[in-house]
């Protein structure tokens, strides 16, 4: 958890009076809040959260023996060693707490949101290497980890919990930054991690299946990157209308919004922010792209893949909207490389391509190949897993996906983390027939030392699934692991 170096101090009486709630434990001084109950440090509020499968209270003792000297939870403890305050919903007042206790550090901060399924981490990135790129004090909060200025900390959720999210915007505040490019998933829409936060802007990329493991439906998930779309978070709000949910999106919210609205399209010339020329290179693009206002922005973008248009349309919309003039954001144009793990070249002088991506949804992994298949002056070479313990309809979806646009598939795993691993490739492969050139290889540093063996000169070999991750899930156990290391490894047997 990052916290700020200055001290932050309440009393109970005060955290009371904030949570409009009784207080008879006087006025024991609080330096900070958590609901990590391995995080607390001396002097903490711990936050017992309830949830599906324990019950934050479940760790109190350990909170307590690290120094925490009051519990805020939905019950009191049962035989209660400090003081309890009690609330009907924790989770919905921990953010608003932490907001308050912290300083309401977005009131100084411009924090660009950025949600939709495939997307955010490209697009986030992208926006902030063009304020890095134009000296301006910035962070990043996101999948990959946090950054502020070249100081980068690893993360655990793609958006931090709520008490967690209000203490790093504090302490990046704190560090100098200025502006925000943060991910906003759609669990922590749902659970209540941005409440407190105030957003400059939202931006919405696109929407297609995944998560319904934990959304059940796509009129939920939807409704759960909805949510962020509302004045009483975002005071802009920016959608790519690219896609069915992101056209329904800017219907639903153009009242409440007004001027506020702006609409991106990389295929509608009427949109707010649209590409004026498009020309592709095999290393890129050369594009013109036209805001409001005449705002009219040329140069090189040197990232492959169609869906890299939208993420940058995206990233340039919300940098303007920062304040990065038309000229400055030209300048930067040739310098961006997106993500760690999104489309990522892997080069030790082979005679053909190798990309990592990260792609982990139907979507994602048909445009991934697509991209392969530009690129390709030869044979797409494609490895693929599903992960264990989470949606598994979508398994059959990216198999079937894998097998139609590779020409030579290989099933694998990735994090299989409690299931079998065999079992979830057969869900990938059900009812499929399989083309001829296709491998199933359960091991997946085997399955890509096979695919480095089996390219030619102008083939394109992608490895799918895990993108920047650094390990392997398997059996609840985290194995290093990472797709890039083993490629070169692979890539230094065949010389």
């Amino acid at each position: 958890m990052m916290r700020p170096s200055s001290t932050f101090s309440h009393t109970l009486d005060e955290i009371a009076e904030f949570l409009k709630i009784q207080n008879d434990s006087g006025g024991i001084r609080v330096t900070g809040v958590t609901s990590n109950s391995k995080g607390v440090r001396p002097g903490d509020l711990f936050v017992a959260l309830p949830g599906s499968r324990v019950h934050g209270l479940d760790f109190a003792s350990q909170a307590i023996a690290l120094g925490a000297v009051a519990i805020l939870s939905d019950r009191k403890l049962s035989q209660q060693s400090i003081p309890s305050l009690v609330v009907n919903d924790p989770r919905a007042q921990l953010g608003r707490l932490a907001n308050w206790f912290y300083g309401e550090p977005t009131r100084n901060l411009a924090v660009y949101g950025i949600t939709g399924t495939n997307g955010k981490t490209t697009t986030t990135h992208l926006l902030f290497q063009i304020w890095q790129r134009n000296g301006i004090a910035s962070g990043l909060i996101g999948t990959v980890g946090l950054q502020i200025g070249k100081e980068q900390f690893p993360a655990i959720h793609t958006t931090p919990e709520a008490d967690e999210l209000q203490s790093t915007f504090a302490a990046m505040f704190e560090k100098g930054a200025r502006v925000i490019a943060m991910e906003v998933s759609s669990h922590a829409l749902v659970q209540q991690r941005v409440l407190g936060t105030r957003f400059r802007a939202s931006g919405f990329t696109n929407l297609t299946q995944d998560h319904l493991d934990f959304h059940a439906t796509m009129e939920n998930y939807f409704q759960a990157k909805r949510s962020l779309f509302q004045r009483s978070l975002s005071e802009r709000a920016f959608v790519t209308v690219d896609d069915e949910y992101g056209r329904r999106l800017a219907t639903e919210v153009a009242s409440e919004f007004d001027d506020d609205l702006v609409t991106l399209s990389t295929l509608e010339a009427s949109a707010d922010w649209r590409y004026q020329s498009i020309v592709r290179l095999p290393t890129g693009f050369d594009l013109v792209i036209g805001g409001p206002n005449k705002i009219s922005i040329s140069g090189k973008f040197n990232l492959v893949g169609e869906h890299n248009l939208q993420n940058l349309l995206l990233a340039v919309a919300l940098a303007s909207d920062s304040g990065v003039g038309a000229r400055e954001i030209e300048s930067a144009l040739p310098y961006l490389t997106g993500a760690p793990g999104r489309l990522e070249r892997v080069d030790a002088g082979q005679p053909f391509s190798v990309l990592v991506d990260y792609a982990h949804t139907p979507d994602a992994v048909d445009r991934a190949l697509l991209t392969a298949r530009s690129i390709s002056t030869g044979r797409v070479i494609a490895i693929l897993g599903c992960g264990g313990d989470r949606d598994r309809s979508k398994r059959p979806l990216m198999g079937a996906t894998l097998n139609a646009k590779s020409d030579i598939p290989i099933f694998t795993s990735d994090n299989p983390r409690s299931e079998d691993p065999q079992q979830i490739i057969d869900e990938m492969k059900s009812d499929l027939e399989l083309k001829a050139q296709a491998e199933i290889i359960v091991d997946r540093k085997a399955a890509i030392t096979k695919a480095i063996s089996l390219a030619t000169s102008g083939d394109v070999v992608i490895v799918l699934g895990k993108g920047h991750e650094s390990g392997q899930e398997i059996n609840g156990v985290k194995y290093p692991f990472s797709d890039q290391e083993v490629l070169r490894e692979a890539l230094e047997g065949l010389k």
